[in-house]
């Protein structure tokens, strides 16, 4: 059986901003843990991933293969400009996301990243991961890239699906905020976990430029992350970490 008409329909999918692209095993294995509504899942090799399946994720293991088509390896080959070293893709649908929801719940227990037009789609997918395993309330970006993008759900290995993650449109938004606006900012006050309120919105700008005026302006405090004289910055992911596990191991 030929399955040619995946090739086009996986092409529309990274321009539909309702679907998620998924390349490779990890992504897969995440969005089933945390309830994706999957649409598709391919795969070029289901020997190889029954294997991957019952040895990394056997709590998933069942459903993935079950769904999982088999596919014509020169098929599998065009669903990706990387073709997955796993053997298997999916698309998903993307859940909804209200930003100015989560910028405004009350009862919000854990702290909002806010991405400033974050540059490298591999190192928002990053921040989502570390926020996932730090248990985050949402991940926030502004700018032009989609914090969906099959590059960055790459590098979040799917954890997408394990809070909210969305774009901010407008950062007036922020102004109906619930909670405090933390700026991350080289010149700010040192770190301190005991001090860092749950409900605070975490801003980090990008390694190069920082935070803009607009944001800074709109922050009720700055903070620093203590380094060692003379390193001049961290990789946005690696200080997102930072601060939300010293945040979370207070």
């Amino acid at each position: 059986m030929q399955h040619g008409s995946l090739i086009p329909r996986f092409g529309r999918a990274r321009r539909d901003p309702t679907l998620a692209v998924l390349e490779g095993f990890h992504p897969l294995k995440h969005a089933l843990r945390f309830g994706a509504t999957l649409l598709d899942v391919v795969t070029s090799d289901p020997a190889q991933l029954e294997r991957l399946a019952h040895s990394l994720a056997p709590d998933v293991a069942e459903r993935m293969c079950g769904l999982a088509l088999a596919v014509e390896p020169e098929v599998f080959s065009q669903l990706a400009p990387l073709t997955p070293a796993t053997g298997v893709m999916a698309l998903a649908q993307r859940p909804t996301c209200d930003p100015a929801a989560i910028l405004q719940a009350q009862q919000r227990t854990a702290p909002v990243v806010l991405l400033e037009d974050p540059r490298d789609l591999g190192n928002m997918g990053a921040c989502v991961r570390v926020s996932a395993g730090a248990d985050a309330a949402a991940v926030l970006s502004t700018g032009s890239h989609d914090p969906w993008h099959p590059d960055a759900l790459r590098g979040a290995a799917g954890l997408h699906f394990a809070l909210p993650v969305a774009r901010l449109d407008d950062l007036d938004r922020l102004r109906e905020r619930s909670g405090p606006l933390i700026a991350l900012d080289p010149d700010g006050e040192p770190l301190d976990p005991a001090a860092l309120d749950p409900r605070s919105i975490l801003a980090f700008g990008t390694e190069r430029h920082g935070l803009s005026d607009q944001l800074t302006a709109m922050a009720d405090a700055r903070i620093s992350i203590p380094m060692r004289a003379g390193v001049s910055s961290l990789n946005l992911a690696t200080s997102v970490s930072a601060v939300l596990f010293a945040w979370r191991l207070r």
